[in-house]
């Protein structure tokens, strides 16, 4: 059962996320407590806030690039304005100069299941996107550009190199 309380501390946590990203939280109070309860369910069923707008294997090692925030959020939001599920807006969706559309899909489940995946152990193996390392904190990222900002340490996007 997920609580009030459970759902208010979620949202304090993920507006500091947002806001650190330069980001905000979607302006329909009702819509993100739905999207915080789904997070919060699905923590408790795999241990993890998978996006509660994919569906998520139960497997971490599986499910790593839809754990809230997402890899694919700041490229939706530099297109869209939002994140694949509205949680996280742009400043021009939030104050009303951009409406926000649908969002195409960007992860294929199908490629990140590879051999070994069900012990979590992830292979590489053809990777069709750029895959970007930030040089402070080493979290690495596959996209079409680096992140503007490490989720992990906040470096700037000119600290991330190419690493494949």
């Amino acid at each position: 059962m997920v609580s009030k309380e459970d759902i208010e501390g979620l949202k304090k946590k993920i507006e500091d996320i947002a806001s650190r990203g330069g980001y905000y939280l979607n302006p329909d109070e009702d819509f993100v407590n739905g999207l915080l309860h789904g997070l919060l369910v699905n923590e408790k069923r795999y241990g993890y806030p998978a996006c509660p707008c994919r569906l998520a294997s139960g497997i971490r090692g599986e499910d790593l690039d839809i754990i809230c925030p997402c890899d694919y959020r700041d490229q939706d939001i530099a297109e869209y304005g939002t994140c694949y599920c509205s949680l996280y807006v742009s400043k021009d969706v939030m104050e009303g100069r951009l409406k926000p559309s649908p969002i195409p899909e960007r992860r294929n489940p199908s490629e990140k299941k590879a051999k070994g995946t069900e012990t979590g152990e992830i292979l590489l193996g053809r990777v069709p996107l750029p895959v970007w390392r930030c040089r402070v904190c080493g979290y690495l990222c596959e996209r079409e550009e680096p992140p503007p900002l490490c989720p992990i340490c906040k470096a700037d996007k000119d600290r991330f190199e190419r690493f494949i």
